[in-house]
């Protein structure tokens, strides 16, 4: 069985003591019967949103109640009285008006309510509709937001008036100074009014002097101020402070062609052959792409940064301050010594990269992008082993056209210092690597071999044509007295080689200081090695080809 809904029956008669007192909307109103379809006089009063009626006006206990909350009212057309002619159905509905309360949920039978004026009726649907809780709340919202509004004019209002109350105050402080200006410079005038009298009593022509007088005074002054400008202009300070901003604005713009060389490596090569080693049938490895291009990608956002801070030097001209750019990009150039290390294995990784067809093809499809204007990926490699020395020649140029007691003197020179000391270490790392790899390259063109040639004390000097043959120099560090530094070479006919045996004998060449002993030591050994050259013995490979061995070859002849 289902229970019936509870509800506060103290508070609902409250409410329907206030509806009878403070009621919204109270009065007389017919009301339906549900079961016999009969009409039924009960005293209504709205109070809020609920609609209380009761038996009589004097009435103190509510017959029932209604909760409008989420209810409609509208009118409704009269019903048809039954067994009633036209002519009194038409006048019940003069007399009669209806309206009906419909509720929100379905299964709810709607209240249908009527009066006798119609104006009444008017003013009880317009009451319904306004009883809604939620209509109230939209209200208040707002009500509220206008209430805001209003305050936020009003505190607006208050800081101008206060504002006007200072200027009004500064105002009276202003009219209070100028007065006692007046009252000064009426005093100033009557002081002078026997001179003014003087002067109006002047010659017309000594006024005409004083007015050419004045005109040269101010011509001659005109003329000393473009004297001193020009002089300062043709000075060789402004002539070197001209040189001097000529040289930054020409480094900004080497610095931006730079980038843009950096932007076509990374974007028109490295990325597009990672891709593409990222597919199915990779022309080119991620290691191989990884070696030729190293760090290009970092070296490029890092001269963005630097070209950047150029730029924005360059908008405050004529205050040009770069020393604070040297001093943030010196600390992160180190990353050119691994690039500038392996610049040399890069172009060769490139060149044997370049003996597939597909890669081949591909890199020239690269190439012929004209962004690239024509050069090759070799040209943009080579383009990060140059910007060092420029950084130092264009360093060099801007100090020599700055003065001393200049306030970026010093920073600029320890920059520098900074980048030479740079400089020389890359240039040794890169001599060192170089040497290795042309060793390992003189190793390989032994027959047998050689595992000596890679001692750490033999350095590559150079490879040319001597006397229409292929001659290798080696510089080696002997134990012997003979000093250290001394290199003899030999071609043609007259190459000569030694065992591991013979390394215990002395060292061979002409002219080394020691004396006659060692001049004879080394003709004697000459000839001994000179006709074991000629013989077909296992130490002499061909005519052609030099065995380097820890000793030192000579010609027997003159100067070669």
């Amino acid at each position: 069985m289902q229970k019936s809904v509870r509800y506060n029956e103290g508070h609902a008669l409250y409410l329907a003591f206030l509806a009878r007192k403070e009621g919204t909307k109270r009065g007389f109103l017919s009301k339906k019967a549900a079961e016999a379809s009969r009409w039924h006089e009960k005293w209504f009063a709205l109070y809020q949103n609920v609609l209380f009626y009761f038996e009589g006006e004097q009435s103190c206990r509510p017959a029932g109640m209604y909760l409008l909350e989420g209810c409609s009212c509208e009118r409704a057309p009269a019903p048809p009285r039954a067994g009633a002619g036209p002519g009194g159905a038409r006048d019940a509905l003069d007399k009669q008006y209806y309206f009906t309360v419909l509720f929100g949920h379905e299964g709810q039978k709607p209240l249908e309510l009527r009066c006798e004026e119609e104006q009444e009726g008017r003013e009880w649907v317009e009451a319904i509709h306004q009883a809604s809780y939620a209509d109230i709340l939209i209200e208040r919202e707002v009500l509220m937001q206008k209430y805001i509004h209003l305050v936020q004019i009003v505190e607006t209002e208050k800081i101008a008036a206060h504002q006007l109350r200072h200027q009004l105050e500064d105002q009276d402080t202003e009219i209070e100074r100028l007065k006692s200006e007046i009252i000064a410079l009426n005093k100033t005038k009557e002081r002078m009014r026997p001179y003014q009298s003087n002067q109006e009593d002047e010659d017309p022509d000594i006024k005409k002097i004083k007015k050419v007088q004045s005109f040269m005074r101010g011509w001659l002054c005109r003329r000393k101020w473009k004297t001193i400008v020009q002089d300062y202009i043709c000075s060789p300070h402004a002539e070197s402070m001209r040189k001097r901003n000529q040289i930054v604005f020409t480094m900004v713009e080497a610095e931006s062609e730079y980038v843009h060389q950096l932007y076509i490596l990374v974007n028109g090569f490295l990325r597009p052959l990672r891709m593409a080693a990222s597919s199915k049938k990779p022309p080119i490895s991620h290691d191989d792409v990884s070696s030729i291009f190293l760090n290009s990608e970092t070296i490029m956002f890092l001269h963005e940064i630097f070209h950047q801070g150029l730029k924005a030097r360059i908008a405050n001209w004529p205050t040009l301050i770069l020393a604070d750019l040297f001093d943030i990009l010196l600390p992160m150039l180190n990353i050119y010594q691994e690039f500038v290390r392996n610049h040399q294995y890069s172009l060769q990784v490139l060149a044997n990269c370049k003996q597939n067809r597909d890669f081949d093809k591909l890199l020239k499809q690269y190439e012929a992008n004209p962004a690239c204007e024509g050069r090759m990926l070799e040209t943009f490699l080579t383009y990060p082993m140059f910007q060092i020395p420029r950084y130092i020649i264009t360093l060099h140029e801007l100090l020599a056209h700055t003065p001393h007691e200049h306030v970026e003197r010093k920073s600029l020179e320890f920059a520098k210092s900074k980048l030479e000391e740079l400089s020389r270490v890359m240039h040794d790392e890169v001599s060192d690597t170089e040497n290795i790899r042309k060793n390992l390259a003189i190793e390989r063109m032994i027959v047998e071999g050689c595992d000596i040639l890679l001692d750490t004390s033999q350095t590559f000097i150079r490879q040319g044509a001597l006397r229409n043959s292929s001659t290798v120099i080696v510089k080696h560090e002997w134990r012997r007295q003979v000093h250290s530094d001394w290199t003899l070479l030999l071609s043609g006919r007259d190459i000569l080689c030694s065992s591991n045996e013979d390394r215990s004998d002395g060292p061979m060449g002409v002219s080394v200081p020691g004396g006659d002993d060692i001049q004879a030591k080394v003709q004697e050994k000459l000839a001994s090695l000179k006709a074991l050259s000629y013989s077909s013995g296992d130490n002499v490979q061909s005519a052609n080809s030099c065995l380097l061995f820890p000793f030192f070859i000579s010609t027997s002849g003159g100067p070669t």
